[in-house]
């Protein structure tokens, strides 16, 4: 199993309209096409102003499949320009399961459904 971790770091004081934007339109349109939101966060310290957001797949054939399904949808593409302007830089992280957290992972994902 993959996971892909997303971060994106917003303008300052745009978290909030980002995350209503997110959740009135964006979270319904993306589940539909991906399989497994594994967590959607806000960062608290560190490096502020960053939403990290992480996605299971079984393998990055699914991952290419279904981010293209995603891509496609005119609802995705309506929602994009009312975040995009908000959004300073992205970072894309591909993580590969260690091979004893397989199963864990998979149980807490059957679990959350």
């Amino acid at each position: 199993m993959y996971v892909e971790e997303r971060m994106y770091t917003l303008q300052p004081g745009k978290a909030a309209e980002y995350l209503k934007h997110y959740e009135n339109e964006g979270v319904a349109t993306q589940t539909r096409h991906l399989p497994h939101l594994v967590g959607y966060y806000l960062t608290e310290a560190g490096p502020l102003n960053m939403i990290v957001h992480m996605w299971a797949y079984d393998s990055l054939d699914q991952r290419e499949k279904c981010r293209a399904t995603l891509h496609a949808d005119p609802a995705w593409q309506a929602y994009v320009p009312k975040v995009r302007a908000l959004i300073v830089s992205q970072e894309s992280r591909i993580l590969k399961c260690a091979p004893f957290f397989v199963e864990r992972l998979r149980k807490m994902l059957e679990g959350a459904k």
